[in-house]
């Protein structure tokens, strides 16, 4: 806390002298200095995370805002109906990605691409990206897809996985630079359903993003919009 206080200390520091020598015009050059300050020292965040122990549930991939939950009528690497959730990271959020599940890589793809903003729903198909897919433990689960988005300020999308590795649900996958996208994708027929509705807050490896309906249970609606 010290350290944190010391950090941003600098740019107001800075705010005073400028103030003192008369240079009040810089003022607002300290103020950007500060949000600048603040959101790389909010970014580079790692913390640890307890994961929830409970069975038949999908962790959030990512820290930041559901701004998306739509049912799609195909999606290619699912290979039919899917249900998305997505995630809008802003520079204040801790921008580690992790894994929703336990299971083995399948694929791993990176895409060059564009720089919308994010929080825009194009985003997620035109965005430099790289997609993820998971093969859970539990082979009715179906595939489980993570995809990095690169955003307006974001430049650089870094994952430390290869094809072959298994991972644990929470665990550590990559990051993205500086305000982004992050997206969770599971088979429509699979069991599993959205836990959150667009709005809320997500902290990666914490959140339940969707969980397990018993056999019999009448599907809940939770799109944000029709399906696409």
């Amino acid at each position: 806390m010290l350290l944190l206080t010391l950090l941003l200390g600098a740019p107001a520091a800075a705010a005073l002298v400028w103030a003192a020598s008369g240079w009040v015009w810089l003022w607002p050059v300290s103020i950007v200095l500060l949000i600048a300050w603040a959101g790389g020292l909010a970014f580079f965040r790692d913390p640890e995370r307890v994961v929830p122990a409970e069975s038949g549930i999908m962790v959030a991939p990512a820290d930041g805002r559901v701004v998306e939950t739509v049912d799609l009528d195909y999606h290619p690497d699912i290979g039919g109906p899917a249900r998305r959730i997505s995630i809008f990271l802003s520079v204040f959020d801790v921008h580690i990605n992790r894994s929703p599940c336990d299971g083995v890589v399948r694929l791993m793809r990176y895409e060059p691409g564009r720089y919308l903003d994010a929080r825009d729903p194009e985003s997620g198909r035109v965005n430099e990206a790289n997609t993820i897919v998971i093969e859970p433990d539990d082979p009715s689960d179906g595939l489980v897809v993570v995809r990095q988005i690169a955003g307006l300020i974001a430049r650089r999308i870094v994952c430390n996985l290869k094809v072959g590795d298994r991972v644990r649900r929470g665990q550590r996958i990559g990051l993205i630079k500086f305000g982004s996208r992050t997206e969770l994708i599971f088979s429509a027929s699979s069991p599993y359903r959205p836990s959150v509705q667009v709005g809320e807050i997500s902290r990666g490896a914490v959140t339940i993003m969707a969980r397990r309906e018993p056999a019999g249970h009448p599907a809940q609606d939770t799109s944000a919009s029709a399906r696409v």
